[in-house]
């Protein structure tokens, strides 16, 4: 269950917003965010991109760039080293259209998750060897390859990498040691030692970075506008599908992105955008996140990634429209087998892993591809961390989410001897390991977490305690202002506790929707719940039996309710109205 908590800050808020020309609410709500000081209000609400640091803050970044300016200058073979999920992806496709724009010889490759696995590998560099690449530049991949950097500069290639993980390491009796790979360059604002002041960017937000210095600072090359725009955009894009915090650049960076997104996308995105039907929408971070970016990610979940990589190279409108039509019948087919392993993992949970702290979860017959998504899914349904294990062509591989109580990348640390790989960040992560292994996996993990139980659990927290009535188009219009909104900056969540629940209607396929009829403070309103019908019809069923629930159907019925909920502007057949969306409920 999740538990809901009130923010509740002290502040005058009607001074703060005479200062600032802005409402008390919305002053509270940049407060309930850690935004308090007036020159944070106004970078918050108005700041541009030039609040976004100088790439050559960033370790290794001025030599990394040198390199690529030797290299483009004596026609060297540069390959990049990508990634199949849509950071990886939109970082290559930065990288290779940045150097070609430069004059490069440079093209890139894309592990295959099955085949190949996550990041750089042996394969990979025996074949850069064989087609005479002259420089290697790995993105969102990289900073655990110490093996394969070794390798490649032992064969005389040029090594640079970029990543934006975690750097792994070892805890001595001296102290932890970094084991930083031995490369040319290395340029992840994670090492130790960066001096970079923010490092919460994905990987292609680190390769537009690499790819804007090298313009300006190194080849003193202008970089056309629409050029940079569209580079830009697809660093948005990944930050939104990353699951970035958006605070600090990412804020702006993402802003403008989405400014892109609606006015002159990529022309692969563009397509995508058609291909789903969203082009009468206003693009938002909702639909990045859950709509466009998934289709990328299926590309490499259900084939291979070097198709989402060309939609985002090509600038031909019949290849674009034709791989955005295949990467969304991927997608469907991804979410099919998706629903099945997620049940499978329920039903397992429920049976033998309630007690655990930390679920790990074997599942040797679900794609290796979804295991992340799944295990997502397990972490969001139950709160608690979550790894899913499924068969691999050697051993076993798997995917772990977290939640913002555990950090999955030092969890994993402290049991690293039972991988064979494994590489992540605080709240995801990926890994290989030996069948036999498995077990003690799960037994060490748990007897390592330190989480007590009110720990656990997504945490909602609600702004402001908020009567329907005051939920208006003025109100509308100031949390606007909060957009774009997601990781690190949420939603505006308003509670109320005293509703009372006259009637629900299900409706669209499998019942997805669920429209509330609530009486407040004695005036009848209309919510609406996405993707619960089955939960609320048996917490009605469990509390109040059979004939109230019928009842409801009819409007015949009185049950207490208490919702937090969202409010948001809905468009339907070409008709606007305020839409209070309910995020969590509570039957009385």
């Amino acid at each position: 269950m999740k538990q809901w908590r009130e923010i509740r800050k002290a502040g005058n808020y009607n001074e703060i917003g005479q200062r600032n020309h802005i409402s008390p609410v919305l002053a509270r709500l940049l407060k309930n965010r850690g935004i308090e000081e007036d020159a944070d209000i106004q970078s918050y609400l108005h700041g541009g991109l030039e609040l976004m640091h100088d790439p050559g803050q960033l370790k290794d970044m001025d030599l990394a760039c040198g390199i690529l300016a030797e290299a483009i200058e004596e026609g060297k073979k540069i390959r990049v080293i990508g990634d199949y999920d849509v950071d990886g992806v939109c970082a290559s496709a930065i990288l290779v259209r940045g150097l070609r724009n430069a004059g490069a010889d440079a093209d890139a490759v894309i592990p295959h998750r099955v085949r190949d696995g996550y990041g750089m590998n042996m394969d990979m560099i025996e074949n850069a060897q064989a087609d005479g690449v002259e420089v290697l530049l790995t993105c969102d991949n990289g900073i655990s390859a110490r093996e394969e950097v070794a390798r490649a500069v032992s064969y005389g290639i040029t090594m640079i990498v970029t990543d934006h993980h975690e750097v792994p390491y070892e805890d001595t009796a001296e102290g932890r040691h970094y084991l930083v790979p031995e490369a040319d360059a290395v340029v992840d604002p994670k090492q130790p030692d960066c001096p970079y002041p923010y490092n919460g960017i994905c990987g292609a937000f680190v390769a537009f970075k690499l790819i804007t210095f090298l313009y300006e600072e190194v080849l003193q090359k202008e970089m056309d506008t629409v050029f940079y725009e569209e580079l830009l955009q697809l660093a948005a894009f990944a930050t939104i599908e990353d699951i970035m915090d958006l605070l600090d650049e990412n804020r702006p960076l993402v802003k403008r992105g989405l400014e892109l997104l609606n006015t002159r996308p990529v022309r692969g995105i563009r397509e995508l955008i058609d291909v789903m039907e969203l082009s009468e929408k206003k693009i938002s971070a909702y639909h990045v996140g859950f709509m466009l970016g998934p289709c990328i990610n299926a590309s490499g979940r259900m084939d291979t990634a070097e198709k989402a990589l060309r939609l985002l190279l090509t600038e031909d409108a019949d290849e674009a429209m034709r791989i955005a039509g295949e990467l969304r019948g991927l997608n469907e087919e991804r979410k099919k087998m998706t629903e099945r392993a997620a049940e499978e993992a329920y039903a397992l949970i429920e049976k033998e892993y309630a007690q655990d702290k930390v679920y790990v979860v074997y599942l040797p017959d679900c794609h290796e591809s979804i295991a992340g998504i799944v295990a997502g899914r397990v972490k969001e349904k139950y709160g608690h961390p979550a790894l899913i294990v499924t068969d691999a062509e050697e051993g076993l591989k798997g995917s772990a989410r977290s939640i913002p109580a555990y950090h999955m990348y030092e969890g994993l640390t402290e049991v690293a001897d039972v991988f064979t790989r494994f590489g992540g960040h605080a709240q995801a992560a990926g890994f290989s390991l030996p069948k036999e292994k498995l077990p003690e996996l799960r037994q060490r993990l748990n007897e390592n977490c330190k989480l007590e139980e009110k720990e656990f659990g997504e945490i909602l927290r609600i702004d402001l305690i908020l009567p329907l009535q005051y939920a208006d188009d003025a109100l509308l219009r100031e949390i606007e202002q909060l957009e774009p909104t997601g990781q690190g900056n949420h939603r505006a969540l308003f509670g109320r506790a005293d509703l009372c629940l006259l009637r629900l209607d299900f409706r669209g396929a499998e019942d997805i929707v669920c429209r509330l009829t609530v009486r407040d403070n004695g005036r009848i309103y209309e919510m609406v719940m996405f993707r619960r019908s089955e939960e609320i019809r048996a917490a009605i069923l469990e509390k109040y039996g059979e004939e109230t629930l019928q009842q409801l159907r009819g409007r015949g019925a009185e049950i207490p309710l208490m919702a937090v909920y969202t409010i948001s502007e809905n468009t339907y057949r070409g008709v606007q109205s305020i839409q209070l969306v309910v995020e969590d409920y509570r039957i009385a």
